[in-house]
C-alpha cells in the first residue's frame, strides 16, 4: 500500500500553524470547563462565567495570533539542488 507516500512531503507552515492553533484553542477550552467546575460550589453563577469567558477570550485571541503569524501566506521556495558527479 502507498500509504507512506504521504509521508514524504513536510507539511506547509499553514498547516502546522493551523494544528498548532487548534490545539492551543482546545487546551484553553479544557482549562475554561474545569474552571467552571471547579468554581461551582464556590463562586456565583456571574462570577464564574466571568472567568471562563476570560479564559475563552485569551483562548480564541491566542489561537488567531498562533495562525495568523504561523501563516506567512506564500510558501519558501528552496532553490534547485545542484546535480554533481
Amino acid at each position: 500500500m502507498n500509504v507512506f507516500l504521504l509521508f514524504q512531503m513536510a507539511p506547509s507552515g499553514g498547516t502546522i500553524g493551523i494544528i498548532v492553533a487548534v490545539s492551543f484553542f482546545l487546551v484553553f477550552l479544557g482549562v475554561a470547563y474545569v474552571a467552571f467546575k471547579a468554581l461551582k460550589k464556590t463562586a456565583r453563577m456571574a462570577f464564574r462565567m466571568i472567568v471562563v469567558g476570560i479564559i475563552l477570550l485569551i483562548a480564541v485571541a491566542g489561537s488567531t495570533l498562533l495562525w495568523y503569524f504561523s501563516s506567512d501566506g506564500e510558501p519558501k521556495l528552496k532553490p534547485p539542488t545542484e546535480k554533481r558527479r
